[in-house]
This record gives structure tokens, sequence and C-alpha cells, in this order.
């Protein structure tokens, strides 16, 4: 069930997801890996020198129609241990061959050339951000909207 895109749970508790947050050791260069490699936009920013952290908010458009990507710079901290609980952020694409074509010609690193999921047949690829942070693509030909790559 939905309401105006938002999901309704039990006892009428409306909920959606709004951003997500990254922790990133070099805010410029992150920013220029979404916004350039991506095709994101750089939604709102903000410098916080008093508690010592900037923050970014990226998408291909704003909430609430569309969720976020929040990149977090903590003053003076410049690379983060993965650990094990994180998997990756999905982004849907028309085409994938193409946008790791695209991808890989903006400079960004392609870790899984687009090709079927094991044991399946939806075509899939993977991109590494420069803080290591795996980003699935999808290919969902009938849903192209939203897939940001240029």
């Amino acid at each position: 069930m939905s309401r105006a895109g938002f999901y309704i749970f039990s006892l009428e508790i409306i909920m959606r997801i709004l951003h997500t947050m990254l922790r990133v050791g070099n805010l410029q260069r992150s920013i220029d890996f979404y916004t350039q490699v991506l095709g994101m936009k750089l939604l709102r920013s903000s410098e916080n020198p008093e508690y010592k952290y900037s923050l970014a908010f990226l998408g291909y458009g704003s909430n609430p129609e569309h969720a976020e990507l929040e990149l977090t710079y903590n003053h003076g901290i410049d690379q983060y241990e993965m650990g094990t609980a994180y998997g990756h952020i999905a982004l849907g694409v028309p085409d994938a061959y193409a946008a790791c074509d695209k991808i890989k010609a903006s400079g960004g690193n392609v870790t899984r050339e687009a090709g079927p999921v094991k044991g399946g047949k939806t075509v899939i690829a993977f991109v590494t951000d420069p803080d290591g942070y795996k980003i699935e693509l999808i290919e969902r030909k009938e849903d192209a909207d939203g897939a940001g790559l240029r």
C-alpha cells in the first residue's frame, strides 16, 4: 500500500527512506566522483567548523520525491575501515554496459563489468567510489528515469 509515494505500515506509521550517509576521507574528491562520474547533483552542503565536520547531500532529485546520499567529512580523518557489515548502494540504469563505458571514460573504477547476475538474467555491474564504497548498477530498461548517468 502506498499513499503519494510513502509506504504505510501497521498502525498507520508512514515512513520513507530520506538519505544514506557515508563517511568520506576527502569531501571534494567524493563530490566530484558522485557528480562527474555517476551524474548526481550536489543538492546542498554545509560547513560546521565548530564541530569539525562538513556535509554534502547529493542525488538525482531531492526529498521527499527522491532519497539522497549524505557525504560526511569529519575534519582530519582521511580514511575509514570498511568493516564487514556494509554491502553496497544500488543504482538503476537503463543500460549497464553503456553505464560502465561512461564511468570508465569519466575516470571511475568498474570492479565488476556488466553482465548477468550468477544464476539469473538481471544485468548488473559494480563500481567502487574513491573511498572504497561499492555501488551496484542494476539494468532496468523499463525504469530509465533516475539512472543519472550522462
